[in-house]
């Protein structure tokens, strides 16, 4: 089917109610050392103070040492402590309780070494859990409840090799797995909601490497049959989320592209991606893409993570997605132009009621950014 387009400018200055905001770094507000070659920063309070504190994975295809670093006091994080022994060529580490103890766990992927559960203690301190099946060209961490059994399970992509599902026992065991697409699906991320209602998280795959990005629908028993593809047969998709951009109560998928636009596919009755909404520079290289409202006006933004190009947050125009009116979004950019930014993560590190940014960069330091008025 053909796809609709809309088109607007990048840039826009006016249409808001809510009042602008810039994402401010400094020379203290640094996590690592320009040797890192990080992939991923993820938030979580691991020690129980209640503030959030980041778990950052290092290597990538070269073997480093991965770290936490625990928030002090409003966004200070002077304390750093390992996470895992052994160094690994790590990807992703994403959070969530696995074993469910009330604390937050982390899964960690790495790429042709041992992928693992890392325990958490209560007290921030982790221990070496399950280990997550073969080894393989892990991209990517996605963590949700895909059997509907209450626990959170794992999948995992691989580039050019199968994408795997492990699921949990309820206890951090992950014996139990199946693959997710195609055999040689070039997957470097996956995002899961319930897309068409059903009461069934499905699952976002984003694909490169000539490979179409698409939907895969779940049956309620973990059969993933039903193909939806969206983006063109061409694209370079590295980064996917999922939420509803223009509040219209249908699940919107936004695409992370390198190459050309970053684009909003919008969710209809139909349970198809036909209109689509670009964003962004024609070449861009986004590699990460996270949606939160950013600027407190009911709106989810998306804050995009490029390699060497400018960072950016793009705030969503209301009046667009209603009434066609105007731009899409308004973009306001952060972060250094030659970052290779591979991820990032957004949270109130501060305790002001705005989430912040923390930036990936691998070969360049990984940065904080405190959401602030803008002047």
């Amino acid at each position: 089917m053909p796809v609709a387009l809309i088109v607007f400018g990048v840039i826009a200055t006016s249409g808001y109610a809510a009042k602008p905001r810039s994402f401010v770094g400094s020379s203290r507000a640094i996590l690592g050392t320009l040797s890192s070659l990080t992939a991923s920063t993820r938030l979580g309070d691991f020690d129980g103070d209640g503030d959030l504190d980041v778990a950052v994975a290092n290597g990538r295809h070269w073997p480093q040492q991965n770290f936490l670093f625990l928030n002090q006091i409003r966004g200070r994080f002077n304390v750093q402590r390992r996470l895992g022994a052994d160094w690994r060529t790590t990807y992703a580490t994403e959070v969530a309780d696995l074993d469910g103890d009330g604390d937050l766990d982390i899964a960690v992927g790495n790429d042709m070494a041992p992928s693992q559960v890392m325990l958490n203690d209560g007290h921030g301190r982790f221990v070496p859990g399950a280990t997550l099946g073969e080894l393989s060209s892990v991209r990517s961490l996605t963590l949700a409840d895909l059997d509907g059994d209450k626990d959170i399970d794992i999948l995992a992509t691989s580039r050019g090799r199968p994408n795997r599902i492990f699921l949990n026992d309820g206890h951090a065991r992950f014996g139990n797995e199946k693959n997710f697409g195609g055999p040689s699906d070039s997957t470097i991320s996956v995002a899961v909601a319930d897309l068409n209602a059903d009461g069934h998280n499905d699952l976002v795959l984003a694909n490169r490497d000539g490979q179409q990005s698409y939907v895969l629908l779940n049956d309620g028993q973990l059969r993933f049959e039903t193909k939806v593809y969206f983006g063109g047969k061409s694209d370079e998709t590295r980064a996917v989320a999922v939420g509803d951009i223009n509040r219209d109560g249908m699940m919107d998928v936004v695409a992370g592209n390198i190459g050309q636009p970053n684009a909003v596919y919008l969710g209809d009755s139909s349970g198809g991606f036909e209109t689509r909404v670009p964003f962004g520079r024609a070449d861009g290289q986004t590699y990460a893409i996270k949606l939160a409202d950013m600027n407190k006006d009911q709106s989810l933004d998306v804050v995009v993570g490029n390699v060497a190009q400018s960072n950016a947050v793009f705030f969503s125009n209301a009046t667009f997605f209603r009434d066609q009116v105007g731009d899409a979004f308004s973009e306001t950019r952060f972060g250094d132009v030659t970052a290779a930014t591979y991820g990032l993560d957004v949270g109130d590190l501060d305790g002001d009621g705005f989430d912040d940014i923390v930036t990936a960069n691998s070969g360049s330091l990984n940065r904080v950014f405190s959401n602030r008025p803008k002047r």
